[in-house]
């Protein structure tokens, strides 16, 4: 028995002395970081910038890799099925988080088959309606909704976007009803509203930034629990009158299930350095986007938490994709 338990001890001390030995020689090699949407997109755009910094901090390059289609799916899985070495990661957007709640099938699991590395940075939404809407609150938003069920529309990037689930989370909130208008893209959506297609929407404050110089739309809250210093005298939806209410665009980094949690913590440590530089602040700031890097542990609950919430939004609105 004794020589079972002096062999397991070796094992283990071998095995402990071989991830830290990989730690410290990592990265070795350069890094894949896939994106599961096209180049010039948002979730490539943060990805690209990030990518540029972490190949000049880790030493080796992180190439950028685009994985498009199905909405995300094809670079999930692809990651997933990578192997555990901490070379193949993700670029994670929030509607990531959503894929559970809409599919009945994936082809992972999200809690199963990757670990977190960290959440890299948010983007707060801003509300914002026509200028004919009588509404310059979203108090007053509410009292309109709650007057007239079903007359206030709203519009989204598409069914069973993140958008589209924070206005259904609003309603639900807020003890409204109204009504569904889906775009391909936000950037459609917002001109809509502009033009008076729709009456509001929950849009990137990048997307709507240009239409709000030009008074073409009424901002009435920022959709994030606390106030954004990309619009600070904006106040949140929660403050405003619906209470709890907290929803934004984020993205955070994904590798395979059994990366060494000594390279998860190196890659975590290496984003936080390279994204809370002040040149890295500013370059996200201008893509609406502010930094907000969690440790590996707090991501994993945060994903779980949005996955948890999306669930029961989707249920609750009769939300359907397939």
């Amino acid at each position: 028995m004794t020589r079972v338990l002096d062999a397991a001890l070796a094992i283990g001390i071998a095995a402990a002395a071989g991830a830290a030995a990989h730690a410290q020689s990592y990265p070795a090699k350069p890094i894949r970081f896939l994106v599961g949407f096209a180049a010039g997109g948002a979730t490539d755009v943060s990805a690209r910038m990030l990518a540029q910094r972490l190949t000049e901090s880790l030493g080796q390059a992180v190439i950028v890799e685009n994985r498009a289609g199905s909405g995300g799916l094809i670079a999930t899985e692809a990651v997933s099925r990578a192997p555990a070495d901490g070379y193949t990661l993700l670029m994670m957007p929030a509607a990531d988080a959503v894929q559970p709640a809409l599919r009945r099938k994936l082809p992972y699991n999200l809690e199963r088959d990757f670990t977190p590395v960290g959440r890299v940075v948010t983007g707060p939404w801003v509300v914002v309606v026509h200028p004919n809407v009588p509404a310059r609150t979203i108090r007053d938003l509410v009292g309109l909704a709650k007057r007239s069920p079903g007359k206030l529309n709203y519009a989204t990037s598409g069914i069973g976007s993140s958008a589209h689930i924070a206005n259904e989370l609003f309603n639900s909130l807020a003890g409204v009803k109204t009504v569904h208008v889906p775009y391909k893209g936000v950037s459609e959506g917002v001109t809509a509203t502009a033009a008076g297609q729709t009456d509001m929407i929950f849009a990137s404050i990048t997307a709507a930034k240009p239409l709000l110089d030009a008074a073409k739309v009424r901002p009435l809250a920022i959709s994030t629990i606390k106030r954004t210093r990309l619009m600070p005298s904006m106040p949140t939806v929660d403050e405003s009158g619906v209470p709890g209410y907290d929803r934004s665009g984020w993205y955070g980094v994904l590798a395979p299930a059994g990366v060494a949690r000594e390279v998860v913590t190196k890659l975590n440590a290496a984003i936080a350095a390279v994204v809370n530089t002040p040149a890295m602040t500013e370059a996200f700031n201008n893509q609406g986007l502010e930094p907000g890097v969690m440790g590996p542990e707090e991501f994993g609950a945060f994903i779980r938490r949005e996955v948890a919430q999306n669930i029961k939004v989707v249920k609750d609105a009769g939300i359907q994709v397939e």
